[in-house]
């Protein structure tokens, strides 16, 4: 439980300075033998920024909860 709430918080923290992330793909128009035409698309995935703080909550109560387990 204890990695678990470690990683949720590395992955909170990373959600709070990235607030998405872009990426390209390439479609293709025409293929017509050797003569293809291509367009490039730009892609972007956001997310809110609550969700890097739910993430951080989630895993320090993981952290607590998993002590309080272990005594």
């Amino acid at each position: 439980m204890r990695a678990l709430g470690i990683i949720l918080i590395v992955i909170g923290i990373a959600m709070f300075i990235f607030s998405g992330i872009s990426f390209n793909t390439e479609e293709n128009i025409i293929d017509a033998g050797p003569i293809q035409v291509n367009k490039t698309k730009e892609n972007e995935v956001n997310w809110p920024n609550y969700a890097g703080g739910i993430s951080v909550a989630a895993g320090i109560i993981l952290l607590v909860g998993g002590r309080k387990n272990k005594n």
